[in-house]
């Protein structure tokens, strides 16, 4: 990709901005996009068409302009506001979760009916940041504390939304439209699921031992717990997660000890020559790949922890980090009767669970048994439940092939 110039007589125009439809990721021809190579000031009509969204890999094509202050606008006139604050004595919209699937659900909501009233319950604080760079920001040197976009009071202002924060969905009872939480029991004429999927637990791999970094407040903890000095990690599962976080703790100076119970790293998604191009760019590194082997237990002492494996190898690390796969919980879905499939079992057309009223997207959700657990459907899941909430015409959801990106920085790969 050439490397656009910018004119001086073209920069006196005022940024626009462009956001991805796949990912919702804003491109801001003022600040550009440093890891595309794009400076700032590069108008979006001057990037190359084969540039591609830094966050979900789809092409400049999914992108449109982004006129954000108009929607602020809109949903912040006093008619919007004055019609928010009467709906909320209904039952309205209830959306469990606060990452990504959960926020541009009430996005795409809110861009429908400025009326609607939209509650949305998470056991985190609700903050809005990119789920993805958690595994790249200590080499570029990223403070956990500025990975917000914005908090979630900002974000549920900005959208007249009801956020209950630091609030656990507990029960869900369909019959009377009913969701029970740890601050009381919320009536909804429409449910939506979105609380994602978690880090998979091994028994074998103890939580009390170990890391499982699936959302910034665990990862802040982590990157505290690390300190300055460099630290000795072991990470457990050498999939897409678990190499870009070796990659990048090896790049702040960690030495890292990646283990797999396949015999090279990403074997699911690189062939076989490419694995040996990513471990010949970890050549320099502090990084020690141990694959076919299976760890068989952890235990602590006073100079850190052991991990054991079924073949007899020792590894003593100070850190261990679990990246070995996610899983749907189900038990909210049990509650509410809802057919599951290694996830919320929904329509391949329509993205229906089997029980009215209630709706379910992103990471939670399994098609034909099938779980896609990456950024770029999201949008598309939002917008098509957000039509059928609110009555609109809806086309019938259709899965896709995007490309993986692989943020493994030494060496990075789309696949």
């Amino acid at each position: 990709m050439s490397m656009p110039v910018v004119s001086a007589k073209v920069s006196e125009l005022p940024w626009e901005l462009y956001i991805c439809r796949a990912c919702g990721l804003i491109y801001d021809e003022g600040k550009g996009d440093e890891d595309s190579g794009l400076v700032p000031g590069t108008r979006f009509a001057d990037i190359p068409d084969d540039w591609a969204c830094p966050l979900c890999g789809v092409t400049k094509a999914d992108f449109e302009p982004y006129a954000a202050q108009e929607l602020v606008r809109q949903i912040r006139s006093p008619i919007s506001i004055a019609a928010t604050s009467s709906s909320r004595r209904n039952a309205g919209t209830v959306i469990i979760g606060a990452g990504r699937a959960g926020w541009q659900m009430a996005e795409a909501l809110r861009a429908r009916d400025a009326a609607m009233a939209i509650t949305l319950v998470t056991a985190c604080n609700g903050d809005v940041y990119d789920k993805p760079m958690l595994s790249v920001a200590m080499a570029r040197g990223i403070q956990p504390a500025t990975l917000p976009k914005e908090t979630g009071a900002q974000a549920a202002a900005r959208l007249g939304v009801r956020l209950l924060a630091h609030t656990q969905a507990v029960r869900i009872t369909p019959a009377s439209r009913q969701l029970r939480t740890t601050r009381g029991t919320l009536r909804y004429r429409h449910l939506v699921l979105a609380h994602g999927a978690r880090a998979r637990t091994l028994p074998q791999l103890p939580d009390a031992l170990c890391w499982r970094i699936n959302h910034l407040q665990t990862y802040a903890k982590f990157r505290a717990a690390l300190g300055s000095p460099p630290q000795r990690v072991a990470v457990v599962g050498a999939g897409l997660i678990g190499c870009e976080l070796a990659n990048d703790l090896a790049l702040a100076g960690h030495r890292v000890t990646l283990i797999d119970v396949a015999a090279r790293p990403l074997a699911a998604a690189l062939s076989a020559a490419q694995s040996q191009q990513l471990l010949d760019a970890w050549a320099g590194l502090p990084i020690s790949f141990v694959g076919g082997v299976q760890v068989d237990g952890v235990s602590a002492s006073d100079t850190g922890k052991q991990i054991s494996t079924t073949c007899g190898r020792q590894v003593g690390v100070d850190h261990i980090v679990v990246a070995a796969g996610l899983q749907t919980p189900g038990r909210l879905a049990a509650s509410a009767g809802l057919d599951f499939n290694r996830g919320i079992a929904v329509a391949a057309d329509t993205l229906a669970t089997s029980v009215p009223g209630i709706h379910a997207l992103g990471d939670c959700i399994s098609i034909d048994g099938e779980v896609s657990r990456y950024i770029e459907p999201i949008g598309r899941q939002a917008r098509l439940l957000a039509d059928r909430i609110t009555g609109a015409a809806a086309a019938p959801y259709a899965p896709s092939r995007v490309p993986l990106r692989i943020k493994t920085t030494s060496l990075p790969f789309t696949v």
